[in-house]
């Protein structure tokens, strides 16, 4: 059916032109067109499925310590350590690292040798007596008791500010005065004796 031009046609033309074909959209539209014959109605399609995002795996728990870091070598394994370390200084510091460790065995024969703070020897007997660092300039034996111990022969001559440790540093062509270094020795092993019996006294008593 051909319509004519609607808007050469007088207002009443027009309208009765649009009943006459309104019949026959009605006839033609889909089922789910909306009241107005002329108007299509667009299903919305519905939304794709998505996926949910993948989760994130848990973090891994902290790696354990290293065997370097959590265990602190002692007895046999501290003692080819500090081998080690004597033969790798060589020289001077390597020579008077030996004679210390020596002067320490005579002074305190039940000794223990540590490895302590990832590569500092450490000599202990009820407690730990004095460490052995080595420095460009110094071989440097700190006690962490030199407060407290007496010093006739004046050997510490450094960290002497502070309140519990004292320091001797041996540079190279200083002699160490072996019998005033022994006493030393014996000194702070009879303070971490004290030290033992002081506190078992309290549990004790406690």
């Amino acid at each position: 059916m051909l319509l004519a031009k609607p808007w050469g046609l007088p207002k009443h033309r027009r309208r009765q032109q649009w009943q006459t074909f309104r019949p026959a959209l009605r006839a033609a539209a889909p089922p789910n067109s909306t009241k107005d014959p002329a108007v299509a109605v667009v299903k919305k399609l519905p939304s794709p499925a998505v996926a949910p995002a993948p989760r994130k795996p848990a973090s891994a728990a902290p790696q354990q310590a290293s065997s370097a870091e959590a265990a602190t070598p002692s007895g046999p394994a501290a003692s080819a350590l500090i081998d080690q370390r004597i033969a790798d200084l060589g020289g001077w510091r390597g020579e008077v690292l030996a004679q210390v460790r020596q002067l320490i065995h005579e002074a305190a024969p039940g000794v223990v040798e540590e490895w302590k703070w990832r590569g500092t020897p450490v000599w202990s007997l009820g407690g730990i007596l004095c460490t052995g660092e080595s420095y460009k300039a110094a071989v440097k034996l700190t006690f962490l008791k030199g407060a407290s111990l007496p010093d006739p022969a004046r050997l510490f001559n450094a960290s002497l500010d502070g309140n519990a440790r004292r320091a001797i540093d041996i540079h190279e062509g200083d002699a160490l005065d072996a019998d005033a270094f022994r006493a030393l020795i014996r000194a702070a092993v009879e303070l971490n004796a004290m030290g033992s019996r002081s506190k078992g006294a309290r549990q004790r008593a406690s």
